[in-house]
Formats: structure tokens, C-alpha cells, sequence
């Protein structure tokens, strides 16, 4: 007969041994455990080289928390120097309009002075102007020096002069006044008819020393009212067949 011999399964033993006199002890783990102990501490590193592989990758690509801010903030900063390039330009834009509208405002005061009448020439030829008086309003509203602030439009149906204190307001044809009167926009308003349908109006913006009466008959030249404030406007408006039409287009050059 055979002898059966003994299975004996593989172990290992820790053995732990105390300093302070106490007994010594011993911890038995069979090989199934410290194979499954084992795989732990594999499965451990594999991980956590796995996370560190992950991490690197991201750190790599710019996609770690944070990141997205930074972008963020430099196309913010790239919006907030646009926006100063643009505050630039317009303030730039600004400037040159102002210039433009300087230099129109003294090319209209230029063209005024060239079209308003020659107070030299009224007094040393009144009675050549006289005759040529047909009634039509061809003469320039005023009688001294003036600045045109706007021309005429279909908004603003009349010219708008700018006079100084003690310039005359004249009328610029032969007729007779029909209305001296005034309202909340217009302190001091003349309005005189002329011959062939024409009639003309004179609305001062500010007090004026008025010289013409209701029905009297003036001719071309007659002081109507006289400025007595510096930088007055005057608006003055002419009608026929009672639409209003361009000044311009019926003044002489002479007045």
C-alpha cells in the first residue's frame, strides 16, 4: 500500500517583533491572499500612473481649471483696447466736424458780407434806387453790416440774419404796411404788402425800437424798425400769391 502524503498549501508568514519585552507576533497569509494583495497594489499603480498620464495630457492640450479663464480675460483685455481705439477715433471724428462747421460758419458770414448792401452806395444814390422801386422786394433786409445764420427750407421757410444793436431793418420794396404786432416767439413782426403779389415779413427774435405804422406807405430803403441788442435775429420771409419762396431768389446783389 502507498502512503498518502499530506497537501500542504503555501503560505508566508509576517512576523513582528516588539522592542518593549512583549511577545513577538506572527500573521500567517495564505498565497490566494497575497496574490489578491498583490493585484491591489498593481491595480493601485496602474491607476494612479494612469491619472498622472491624464493630468500631463491636459497640462499638454491647456485644458486644466482655470485655462478658460485666462482666455477669457485676454480677449477681454483685446475688447477693452478696441473699445479706447474706438473712443480715439470718434473724439478724432469730433474735432474735424467742428472744424468743418467753423469753417462753413465763416463762409456764410463771408457770403453775407458780400451780398448785403453798401450803406456808401444807399446814401450817395437814393434817388437812383428810388426809381428803380417797381415794388418787387428785390432789396436786402438790412441796411448795415449782417451775418446770414441759415437759408431758406422747406422746414424754415425764411432767412435768418444775425444783427448788430443799431442796424435798421429797411424795406426791401415799395408797399404799405398791413401789420405791426408780436407774439411768444416774435417780439416785434412787420408785415408789408407789395405790388404784382408779393408780400414780405420781418420777425425780429428780440425787442426793437419799431419806427413803421399800420397803413403807412414806405418805399424801398424806409427804416421799419431799428435793433436794440447786439446779435439779434432777424427772419425774414417773403410771399407770393401767399406761398412763401427763397429770398434769394428775388434779392439783388446790389440790395
Amino acid at each position: 500500500m502507498k502512503r498518502k502524503g499530506h497537501d500542504h498549501k503555501e503560505s508566508f508568514s509576517i512576523l513582528f517583533i516588539s522592542h518593549a519585552g512583549q511577545k513577538n507576533r506572527q500573521i500567517n497569509i495564505s498565497q490566494t491572499a497575497s496574490r489578491v494583495i498583490l493585484f491591489l497594489l498593481i491595480f493601485v499603480l496602474l491607476v494612479l500612473f494612469g491619472s498622472a498620464g491624464v493630468l500631463g495630457w491636459m497640462i499638454y492640450q491647456g485644458g486644466l481649471p482655470g485655462s478658460g479663464q485666462n482666455n477669457l480675460r485676454a480677449e477681454l483685455n483685446m475688447q477693452t483696447q478696441l473699445v479706447q481705439q474706438l473712443e480715439t477715433e470718434k473724439e478724432s471724428l469730433n474735432n474735424e466736424m467742428q472744424a468743418l462747421a467753423q469753417e462753413n460758419e465763416e463762409l456764410r458770414s463771408k457770403t453775407a458780407a458780400e451780398t448785403a448792401p453798401d450803406k456808401e452806395e444807399e446814401t450817395e444814390e437814393p434817388q437812383e434806387a428810388d426809381a428803380s422801386d417797381d415794388g418787387i422786394p428785390r432789396r436786402y433786409p438790412s441796411s448795415s453790416t449782417s451775418s446770414l445764420l441759415s437759408n431758406y427750407s422747406e422746414e424754415e421757410p425764411y432767412l435768418s440774419i444775425s444783427m448788430h444793436e443799431e442796424g435798421n431793418i429797411v424795406a426791401t420794396g415799395r408797399g404799405t404796411v398791413i401789420t405791426v404786432s408780436s407774439d411768444d416767439t416774435y417780439p416785434v413782426i412787420v408785415e408789408v404788402e407789395h405790388e404784382k403779389g408779393y408780400k414780405t415779413r420781418y420777425l425780429c427774435r428780440q425787442d426793437a425800437e419799431v419806427k413803421a405804422s399800420e397803413g403807412a406807405q414806405v418805399d424801398a430803403g424806409d427804416t421799419l424798425f431799428t435793433i436794440t441788442t447786439d446779435e439779434t435775429q432777424l427772419d425774414y420771409q417773403i410771399l407770393f400769391e401767399e406761398e412763401a419762396i427763397d429770398p434769394l431768389t428775388v434779392i439783388e446783389a446790389k440790395g
